[in-house]
């Protein structure tokens, strides 16, 4: 029988041997970054940007595309929204188009049983609208079939609650380009690959299909936001006005969409928020000047996003997770014993840590509806510019973690200058959103038109963001309290109000940036114990409740990304490790380390655990948008280091 002590031993090796894998993973540069992918519609984007603009795509990255897309496939022919869905109608079609300018033959049996699939249920007519509008950009859909996005919104007052710059900063940069597209019909030549593709994707002769009547056809599979009312009444007047747009208004609109996009090249270094609007933005530069400097240039920063994975080459959701996984990886070899072995490498993260905050501000941000960008963090590199609030939060508290290690440590007007940013960002309800403050009322989300994505209309205070902010304050009133006064305490408390408003009556938080309830209770306890609320409050109580009622058999926690789209908790066996690593984190900052439920997932957590310190790789835990899973790689290489490292601090004699 296990004793006490061995069990702490194992435990104790487990920790030692999983700061050494992660230290090895470690760049040159401090940093750490890794795989960000799943979402199956942004390598078809980009293998479709680069038809559409007439690039080729060097052979050696086509084997590993086409590898790529083999490997994500579903039994029945499929692609999902991202690589654990079942079948999207959206991405399915697009990933067909893509095979075939892949050059991937049409009697191929992957691409024969993806059309049939295709074919059986109800073809592209029925795609999301992201879909519909590609596949109209790739001369394979009529646009009189693609709802309006027209460039005169950008024309509208500003005040009015419905302007495109108060819609999440995502949303509005992806249909910025996507409306000069619409506005000018902008779609490639009718190649022979074109025609042959308009006989395969559709059941019909594509000659004969009335593409007007299919605005509104959405299939099944395509449907987890269904146009409202409101929604569709709106289009309607929009088709309206499209059958005759007042030309002048166009060209002035069209001018003003065009500088917006310049804009956002010059201010990301042409990486762009992401990479859809960056693949979008890029057919609008060569629609607008065909093999001019802007479009080479745009085209070539696109390789950034590429990454090579052990099943092929596949696009991630940014051009690196640097930042965000660097904070977290130096936090995880912190909560260990074994942080003083490893001072070099601490040391080189500072110095990338320092390196990547954000020194500057957008110019003419108002202008641009940009938010002050100066001493925030972004996701992965100062070029790419985007501040954002917890990736700011968790740059903060690593810096100052590392201070008293540092070759050069962050000056007191640094360290200033991030906490005064994201004191800029708390929202009047107390919350932190993502990027910026909200802009827009809950109701223009009646306006989605995405079909694919919830929550895209707005910037939320969301429990994660708000949590880690509260977090980095709380820090803040330590090293930087005389320069606030009571500033930092006061939102702290807002932020704490918030935290209790989102937590739900059986004691559990919903996650919106991972899969669930398990990130939600590790952050919303997290949050709480940072604003300095006991671990006796009942909050806290109702939330380990809440985690001991949905621990596995084998001790840890496993939840499935249903509980994203159902919006409760959907468990999931055998266990995961970072699911598990979030719950005992949870626990263990409730004051629970000592109880037998922590135990038995810090064991767990260990027996996982592969002998080169890895722990191996799991189903996606993070998500977007409540539909849409993506992968932090990194994920399971230092949440579960974390939660053995702050699981035996807390059993410490």
């Amino acid at each position: 029988m296990e004793t006490e002590t061995t069990g702490i031993d194992r435990i104790l090796d487990a920790v030692r041997r999983g700061v050494d894998h992660l230290v090895s993973r470690q760049r040159e540069d401090g940093r750490w970054d890794g795989e960000y992918g799943g979402p199956m519609f942004l390598l078809p984007l980009y293998v479709a940007g680069a038809y559409a603009t007439g690039q080729e795509i060097p052979d050696d990255r086509r084997r590993e595309m086409i590898r790529y897309f083999r490997s994500v496939q579903n039994p029945d022919g499929s692609i999902g929204l991202h690589t654990e869905a079942p079948g999207s109608m959206f991405c399915t079609s697009l990933a067909y188009v893509a095979l075939r300018i892949l050059g991937v033959s049409p009697d191929d049996p992957y691409a024969v049983s993806m059309r049939g699939w295709i074919r059986s249920h109800d073809t592209p007519l029925g795609s999301a609208s992201w879909g519909k509008s590609v596949l109209a950009i790739l001369n394979l859909y009529g646009y009189e079939g693609v709802q309006p996005v027209p460039p005169e919104l950008w024309l509208l007052p500003r005040w009015l609650p419905f302007h495109p710059g108060r819609l999440w900063c995502h949303a509005r940069q992806v249909y910025l380009p996507l409306s000069y597209l619409y506005a000018n019909r902008s779609c490639c030549p009718e190649t022979a690959l074109i025609q042959a593709l308009r006989l395969e994707i559709y059941d019909r002769p594509y000659a004969h299909i009335r593409f007007a009547e299919h605005r509104g056809t959405l299939a099944p599979c395509d449907s987890y936001v269904k146009p409202s009312l409101p929604l569709r009444l709106v289009n309607w007047l929009l088709h309206a006005y499209e059958r005759c747009p007042l030309q002048r208004l166009r060209n002035r609109s069209l001018e003003q969409v065009l500088d917006h996009i310049d804009y956002e090249d010059r201010t990301t270094g042409m990486i762009n928020i992401g990479p859809v609007n960056a693949v979008l933005n890029s057919i609008v530069h060569h629609f607008r000047e065909p093999g001019g400097q802007a479009f080479r240039a745009h085209f070539k920063a696109l390789d950034g996003y590429l990454w090579q994975a052990p099943e092929g080459l596949l696009m991630n959701g940014e051009d690196s997770t640097a930042l965000w996984d660097t904070a977290f990886a130096v936090q995880a070899i912190l909560a260990t014993p074994f942080a003083q072995t490893h001072i070099e490498s601490l040391r080189r993260a500072q110095a990338f840590i320092q390196e990547t905050q954000i020194l500057e501000d957008p110019p003419q941000a108002e202008h641009y509806y940009r938010h002050p960008s100066y001493g925030g963090w972004p996701f992965s590199s100062r070029a790419q510019g985007w501040a954002v609030s917890d990736c700011t939060a968790e740059g903060f508290k690593s810096a100052v973690a590392l201070q008293g290690i540092a070759e050069e440590p962050l000056t007191e007007e640094r360290l200033y200058a991030a906490i005064r940013w994201l004191l800029s960002i708390q929202n009047p309800d107390g919350g932190w959103a993502s990027y910026e403050l909200r802009r827009g009322p809950k109701w223009l989300e009646r306006f989605n038109p995405s079909h694919m994505f919830a929550d895209i209309m707005v910037d939320y205070s969301y429990t994660e963001c708000t949590s880690a902010c509260v977090q980095a304050l709380a820090v803040a009133k330590e090293c930087l309290g005389h320069l606030f006064g009571t500033e930092l305490e006061r939102a702290v408390l807002r932020g704490a109000k918030l935290i209790r408003h989102n937590q739900r009556a059986d004691g559990s938080w919903e996650g919106a940036w991972g899969v669930c309830f398990t990130i939600g209770a590790w952050y919303g306890v997290q949050g709480l114990r940072a604003a300095g609320q006991g671990p006796e409050v009942p909050a806290i109580c109702k939330a380990v409740n809440f985690l001991l009622a949905h621990q596995n058999p084998d001790g840890g926690w496993g939840e499935h990304f249903e509980s994203c789209l159902q919006r409760r908790y959907v468990a999931a066996e055998p266990s995961r490790a970072v699911n598990t690593a979030w719950a005992l984190m949870a626990l263990v900052g409730a004051g629970r380390a000592h109880g037998d439920a922590a135990q038995r997932a810090a064991s767990f957590l260990g027996s996982l655990q592969q002998p080169d310190g890895d722990w191996p790789r799991e189903p996606i835990t993070g998500i977007f948008n409540k539909t849409c899973l993506i992968h932090y790689d990194n994920y399971r290489r230092y949440f579960p280091l974390r939660a053995l490292g702050e699981y035996l601090r807390a059993t410490a004699p």
